[in-house]
């Protein structure tokens, strides 16, 4: 039965595949594992970091401390499990076609950033270049745009831009050949304005003069709503990628620029954290990105300057935002967030850290299947954009084969089952009831990308759903996660790195001076630490110890055997 699966093998179920199991997949089997901490725990001097610490009335650790047990093997409890965790699935790299599969193998290979956030930038490549393309038709009345939303929870440091800098080149490159062949029509149309600007300025004088005696300025007035229609428009020239644009200056450019966007930003906090999301604003701006991705029209009044409108506009987003700048947008935004449907049109994933794993590697003299990746997003972009007298996108209607249709149902009705009460996505429900139309997005995207013909396919479908599984399996695990307190989210966030660590390096503890420095970047504070650290002490799943004169974060044997919650 499919209740008693799992939500990656009842989704997998769907479609007739298993994700790929292994490290393989995740590139992170083949990895020389390197660390700034010595595998012998020999004593560094010490520091004021090493200090036992200081905590209200006698802590767990505190208890430990007096103790003063000679190692980090002391006698022990059993220890008691900290939360309900659900582990992350490997990324179904082979349900992406082999092109982009080829190039994105070939650039995690080099750039050795999580293998999620280099998958979820060549798509969002992919979501920019065809999204002025096609729409998608889900079934008779249910069409929409292709473009995607996607949100890497992630630390700094992991690479993303670097990945963007990679898979967005055919992009950029249009664009700076779009602004180049642009440049004698903006001269153009800057002295055709000055001229028109000249003629309104006299006519607005004449009717001023001719008013204060007095006299009749009919025929003035008609001449210059006349001139009103002819005002010179600036030649559209795409301008596509915007990286800190908030929500309003991203709907004007699409109205006044280009009408396709993608907001591509490794620093989410830029975005989620502009004075565009602040209390006052923030429902009208997340409302106005909603809009944007169902591609409907959007009207924005202004009191001080221009009002416009947005009409069959597309947008992509993708971004990277770290968990506690993603904490404080919640917490910033109330239920907003998701109460408005903001975050449930994103593909989330929350990849694990490569930081650490990552030793040099000389760039490869030649990158054949980057080359050719983005070879194609060239061939796409090249291809004439159909926009109308309004400003307004029609891109190409792509349909369903009737196979491809047939398993976007069985998609959608095996998700819908998992939202009644008790189901597994029962606390999820935002953002479940968005990956039907996510999977039908993409499946136009990857049909799109190889050129296959006029209808959507059932491989391109069934590749497609395979990784909007995978992004709700994700979403899954971080919403659960979030819902946690922050304290008891710390005290996780510890435990899990603590124990890889103890893991990779074959050592039984870790300098609290190693992890005030080198650990989980919300936890490099002395005071979070210490809570964090009560948490494991009182659980028997952690505690601080005295090795040597050091203030060591042991770990409870039972849980450095593989297999070990």
């Amino acid at each position: 039965m499919l209740m008693d699966k799992t939500l990656a093998e009842q989704l997998a179920f769907v479609t007739g595949h298993r994700p790929p199991a292994g490290g393989a997949v995740n590139g992170k089997a083949a990895r020389t594992v390197e660390t700034t901490s010595p595998s012998n725990l020999t004593p560094l001097p010490p520091t004021d970091d090493d200090a036992p610490p200081r905590q209200a009335g006698g802590s767990a650790s505190h208890e430990a401390e007096r103790d003063e047990p000679r190692t980090a093997n002391a006698s022990w409890p059993e220890p008691q499990p900290l939360n309900e965790k659900i582990p992350p699935e490997p990324y179904p790299l082979d349900a992406l076609p082999t092109t982009i599969l080829d190039a994105v193998t070939e650039v995690a290979g080099f750039v050795k950033a999580p293998l999620p956030m280099v998958a979820s930038s060549a798509l969002a490549a992919l979501s920019l270049a065809g999204q002025a393309q096609v729409d998608v038709m889900r079934a008779q009345k249910l069409t929409g745009p292709t473009g995607l939303f996607l949100l890497t929870i992630a630390d700094s440091g992991e690479r993303k831009s670097t990945c963007d800098g990679f898979f967005f080149k055919a992009i950029r490159d249009y664009e700076a050949e779009q602004a180049e062949s642009a440049k004698p029509g903006q001269t153009r149309c800057r002295a055709d304005l000055s001229a028109w600007e000249a003629k309104h300025s006299g006519i607005r004088d004449k009717i001023r003069l001719l008013a204060k005696s007095g006299k009749e300025t009919v025929d003035l007035e008609t001449a210059l709503r006349v001139l009103e229609q002819a005002k010179p428009e600036p030649p559209r020239i795409p301008r596509m990628i915007r990286t800190d644009a908030t929500p309003e200056a991203l709907a004007w450019g699409l109205s006044k620029q280009w009408p396709s966007a993608g907001l591509v930003s490794a620093e989410a906090g830029i975005v989620l954290g502009s004075h565009g999301m602040n209390k006052d604003t923030i429902m009208r701006n997340l409302g106005l990105l909603n809009l944007l991705w169902d591609g409907l029209e959007l009207a924005v009044d202004r009191r001080t300057s221009e009002s416009f409108t947005v009409r069959g506009a597309r947008l992509t987003v993708a971004l990277q935002v770290q968990e506690p700048t993603l904490r404080e947008f919640f917490a910033r935004s109330g239920e907003l967030a998701r109460g408005t449907g903001f975050l449930a049109r994103f593909l989330v994933s929350w990849p694990e850290s490569t930081q650490g794993h990552r030793p040099f590697t000389e760039a490869p003299e030649n990158w054949p299947h980057l080359a050719a990746f983005n070879q194609r997003l060239t061939a796409l972009l090249q291809q004439p954009v159909l926009i109308n007298e309004n400003g307004a996108l029609t891109p190409k209607m792509l349909a369903m084969t009737p196979q491809a249709k047939e398993s976007w149902v069985e998609y959608h009705d095996t998700v819908e089952a998992e939202l009644a009460n008790g189901g597994e996505l029962c606390g999820i429900r935002d953002v479940a009831s968005k990956t039907a139309d996510n999977a039908a997005r993409l499946a136009a995207l990857f049909h799109l990308f190889d050129g296959a013909g006029d209808e959507i396919g059932k491989d391109a479908f069934e590749g497609a759903s395979r990784i909007t599984a995978w992004h709700l399996y994700e979403a899954r695990r971080f919403f659960r996660e979030l819902a946690l307190s922050p304290e008891v989210a710390d005290a996780n966030l510890l435990d899990c790195w603590l124990i890889d660590f103890c893991r990779k390096n074959k050592v039984p503890a870790v300098r609290r001076s190693h992890v005030l420095t080198h650990g989980p970047n919300s936890l490099r504070n002395k005071a979070k630490l210490d809570t964090a650290l009560e948490f494991l002490a009182e659980l028997a799943r952690a505690r601080q110890m005295k090795i040597d004169k050091q203030a060591m974060l042991c770990v409870n044997p039972k849980l450095l055997s593989e297999g070990e919650p």
